[in-house]
Formats: C-alpha cells, structure tokens, sequence
C-alpha cells in the first residue's frame, strides 16, 4: 500500500486546486454501517493544513444508531464521556477526483485517538490490523465484492414521503442478463460506470437481476482494503447519481419478499512475490494452505455472522431456494453453498455468498481473513465439498436472526481471539442497539394484521 499509486497524486491536486480545477476535498471515513462520514473541505485549506495535520470528528460517530441517535453501551464514547474528538488523518493513497460533484475530490480518513493511538474500533482500522495479521504469514488478501441494487423511478425524497409504500421499479418484471432490461435505465448505468472510472475504479460489467428494477455493477478485484474503499466510494457514489437523475436506488437486503440485494465476497491469497498460492495438487485443487484457509471460514462462518449480515433485515434473506445461503457448507461452483470455490490455477479463489448489500465491506473482510488466519494456525482439516443442494443437506444452518448472531459473536473464541475483547463488545452492542430499536418498532405487518381483525 506505502508505495502504491493513488488515483490522485498529492501534485495533480495541488496544480488542480491552483488552476480552479478543484475547490472542494472531501476528508471522509467508514462508519460501524460502511458509509462515509466527514467534512468538505476549501480545497487549499485543505493542502495548506489537512494534508499534514488532519481535522477532528465527534467520537460519537462510532457510537451512535443508524438514524445518528445517541445511545449507551459504548465504551469508548458516551454521554459520561463527554463525547469528545477524535483525528482524521488522510490516507492520501485513497486521493481521488469525484466526477459526479463537480470541482471535488476525495480522500478516506484512518482515526485515532490525541495521543496518536488507533481507534481500534474503527472498520477501517480492524481490517488493518487482521491484514497486518496476514502479512506476518507473508499473504496479501485480494477480493472483489459483487453488491447488487435496486432501482426506483422515484426520488429519495418522494420515498420518504410515503413511508416507502408503492414505490415504482424501474423494470417490471425479471431482468437477469436481459439486455433490454438493462438497456432501460442505461444512462443511468452508464453514468455509475463512467464516473466511477473516473474515481480510479476498474468497472467490469453490469447486469439485470431478477428482483423488478434490480441490477449489479462488477468492478475489478484488487488489495483488500483498497477494494473495501472503492465499494465505500462506490456505494455513495451511486446513491448520489441516483438523486441528481431524479430516482433512488437502495442496497438494503431485503427490500421485499422477493430476490434480496447481496454482497458476494471473492477473496484470494497471494505470497510476498505477488503468486496466487490458493490452486494447488492437493484434492480438489486447492493447496493446503487454501485447504486450512477455507476449513477456517466454516468454522468461523457462524460465529463471525454479525460482520457478514449486520442487521435484522440482514437475515430475511437466508431462505432456502433463493440463493442467499442457509448451509454452513461449501462447493465447487455450487451456489448453493455458503461458501463457493471458483476460477483455475493462479485465479482460484472462495466467494462467500453471506453478506448482503448492507453490509459494511471492511468489517466482512476483516471476519474473512481472522477466519482463514484461524484455519490455517489450528491447521484445520476441510471436509468433502457439498456436490448437490446444500439448502436440502445435512449441514448446520447459518443463523437466522440477528439476536442468534450477535449472542455467537459475543461469546466466540474465535473472535475475541482475532478481534480483541474491546472489539467484540464494540459491535455486540451495535446488534443490542439495532435489536432494540427494531423490538420497540410497529411494524407494517402488525398494523394490516391486527388494526381491524384483532
């Protein structure tokens, strides 16, 4: 990462600002959701005093709810507290030009604390410290993560406005690989995928998905957390198109009963001269450190559930046949299977089929890598791939609540092992919250039922 290009060198900025070109440097970092929080920034402020001293934030950015609500249980900020700043330190690695704002750049913050200490809660900060992990292995993680969406003709703000009821698709019916579907909303499409090249992504493809109006963007695999700040980018990114094309697209899981938006992770190994190290002569193909690697994530794979579905609407999706997984199993090419095993030689790699497009990016990878690091020193043996319908098989299912997740988060091993006790109960109390939050809600299905007929 030190000596990687970033897609927006500190001197083109600098000439850019000085030209006119660019006004404006967003300073933003991942929240306990993924999604970005900062500041706009003047954009020779910024050069003059961010670049080499940072800003602060309110600490209580990683302790509060989805709806920035203030809530107990946080070790680390609370009202006895006194709410108080944290740094935001630029990773100038991330620096890239925003085409969809114009005259913009951005720029992804590492926190810490005054004294210069990390903010071990951070996501960005708990993906470093399990790749630094790996490094002592002499790996690198590579990953691509496939996060699918949906599409609506209307505003964000016309959805809010009616409690999201009788929103209008932008297809009506199943587009999966249909040309004509996408061929609908392409200039919108198009925009995304542009643009996002533009912000120093590498866009694969885009296809129709089944759910009507549901579609997915590909971008190209790359080092883990440099995929992890391109999904942060991207995911806001999108979003901020969608409204300035007057519609609204949402990524949240579940969106109704049928197809939910995922989040399908693709990760690979490689050593310290750059060679996958996954393909192998051992059974099924694999090495055997790629064999330990994989016994890990099923091992892991329930315990470390709150990472990959982090939220009540996160576990709607797990129903048999619907391809989101049920089976704590893997398989050769086999997407019933929670864990799926693609590619050839130097490109094979795992995909984990868990997360949905809710999930935050850098706390999944950080639970993929700890998994794996977990199999490969208890040298975990794999068992025999899943070959028929892992939704019908005899295999342990993965958890089908957000309680039941939180509670195998809280007492793992493996995870106080791998993330630390301060972490664990970091995101254990996240899940209290939302698990509350949901408990105290009524909900729309109480109200058809139970208005008039109780």
């Amino acid at each position: 990462m030190a000596d990687r290009k970033p897609p927006l060198a500190l001197d083109e900025l600098r000439a850019l600002v000085a030209s006119g070109e660019i006004d404006t440097v967003v300073l933003a970092f991942p929240d306990m959701q993924g999604r970005l929080q900062g500041k706009r920034f003047a954009a020779p402020f910024f050069l003059d005093e961010v670049v080499e001293h940072g800003t602060e934030g309110c600490n209580y950015l990683l302790a509060v709810d989805t709806d920035m609500n203030t809530v107990d249980g946080y070790e680390m900020s609370s009202w006895e507290r006194g709410y108080g700043d944290f740094a935001m330190h630029p990773d100038l690695t991330t620096l890239r030009r925003i085409p969809w704002h114009e005259g913009t750049a951005l720029v992804i913050a590492d926190l810490a604390w005054d004294e210069g200490r990390p903010v071990v809660a951070a996501p960005r900060q708990i993906l470093r410290a399990q790749l630094e992990r790996l490094a002592e292995h002499g790996l690198t993680a590579h990953v691509g993560t496939e996060l699918e969406f949906i599409v609506f003709k209307d505003t964000y703000e016309q959805a809010w406005d009616s409690g999201y009821h009788g929103l209008t698709p932008a297809n009506q019916y199943n587009i999966d690989y249909s040309v004509l579907g996408t061929g609908r909303i392409e200039p919108l499409l198009r925009r995304i995928r542009n643009e996002m090249t533009g912000a120093g992504l590498t866009v694969e493809s885009a296809k129709g998905e089944c759910n009507p109006g549901q579609h997915e963007i590909v971008f190209k695999y790359d080092e883990a957390l440099v995929t992890c700040d391109q999904h942060a980018v991207y995911k806001t990114g999108a979003k901020e198109i969608a409204a300035q094309e007057g519609v609204s697209l949402t990524f949240m899981a579940k969106y109704n009963e049928r197809e939910g938006n995922s989040c399908h992770i693709h990760l690979s190994l490689r050593d310290a001269d750059g060679r996958g190290v996954m393909a192998g002569d051992g059974p099924d193909g694999m090495s055997p450190l790629m064999r330990h690697f994989l016994a890990g994530q099923l091992a892991a794979l329930r315990d470390f559930s709150l990472l990959y579905a982090p939220t009540v609407n996160s576990y709607k999706r797990f129903r048999p046949g619907s391809f989101a997984p049920t089976a704590v199993a893997w398989g050769h090419d086999n997407r019933t299977c929670a864990l799926r095993v693609v590619g050839h030689g130097p490109a094979t790699r795992f995909e984990n089929r868990l997360p949905g497009g809710d999930v935050n990016p850098y706390l999944a990878v950080a639970g993929l890598v700890a998994a794996g690091l977990h199999g490969i020193e208890q040298r975990l043996e794999l068992p025999d791939p899943c070959t028929g319908n892992a939704y019908s098989g005899d295999y342990e299912h993965v958890p089908t609540t957000l309680r039941d997740a939180a509670e195998l988060w809280e007492n793992s091993p493996i995870a106080k092992a791998a993330f630390g006790d301060a972490v664990v109960a970091h995101y254990r109390n996240m899940a209290r919250v939302e698990l509350e939050a949901f408990d105290s809600a009524v909900t729309d299905w109480e109200l058809r039922r139970s208005f008039e007929r109780m």
